[in-house]
């Protein structure tokens, strides 16, 4: 728990292996004294993914919480190009065709926040009771929704729903796409890997997000996505704000 600027902040993160995958390739952290939250989901196979989704969220611990939010995502921004160069190095010295991850975060000061991702990882806020992707996937299927060509119900069966169009480590240069925010006292905030939306309807995460307590809500997300079948990792946090 946080309280900054009048305004306090709870939060709560849990992540699982699912019932199919043997490694957990997922990472997340849940860090409220600085006033962030990531997650991060990594790809590449044979221990590939758990190291980049752990260089990336050991690598945001360290960094120090800054005088100002713009400072503060500026410095994460920055760290985060030189984890994707750092990965892009360790992929060349282990001779393995890709290593990446997915991440998505969310850094706040008071009332602001920003939103910093790479991939299909996603940041969800519910407020007023209506539930908004603050992130957009950079996704295979995501580009063909965009364009028309594909429905968001056949997107999820897609049988390239998988392939993400951005993350760290896969390219050269890092493209990370940004969201400010302004935070309202009652809002409540999801970050998650694809594990959890691609298995828990929308309406089920609203429903489940409107409940008070994140521990809870966290433990009753994951243990849906596990009664789905769960055929990829699943993590989340939950970020609620209250005045």
């Amino acid at each position: 728990m946080r309280s900054t600027h009048g305004v306090t902040f709870r939060s709560a993160s849990k992540s699982h292996v699912g019932m199919v995958r043997q490694v957990n390739e997922d990472a997340c952290l849940d860090l409220p004294e600085n006033g962030l939250w990531v997650v991060a989901d990594g790809m590449g196979g044979h221990a590939a993914g758990d190291y980049v989704s752990s260089l990336i969220v050991d690598s945001l611990r360290g960094i120090a919480a800054g005088r100002s939010l713009d400072e503060y995502a500026a410095t994460l921004r920055t760290e985060l190009i030189r984890v994707n160069g750092a990965v892009r190095e360790e992929t060349a010295n282990r001779g393995v065709t890709m290593m990446g991850s997915t991440v998505v975060l969310l850094a706040t000061r008071g009332l602001r926040g920003v939103c910093l991702w790479a991939g299909d990882s996603r940041l969800y806020r519910l407020r007023d009771g209506v539930l908004e992707s603050i992130s957009r996937d950079h996704s295979y299927v995501q580009d063909l929704q965009d364009s028309g060509l594909l429905s968001e119900a056949d997107a999820r069966v897609h049988p390239r729903a998988n392939i993400v169009t951005r993350a760290v480590g896969v390219e050269a240069q890092l493209e990370l796409s940004s969201v400010d925010l302004l935070i309202d006292p009652g809002d409540s905030y999801l970050l998650c890997s694809d594990g959890l939306n691609k298995t828990v309807e929308d309406h089920e995460i609203r429903e489940v997000l409107s409940h008070d307590e994140p521990d809870e809500i966290v433990r009753s997300l994951v243990h849906l996505g596990l009664n789905r079948g769960a055929p990829d990792n699943i993590t989340a946090i939950v970020v609620k704000v209250s005045s």
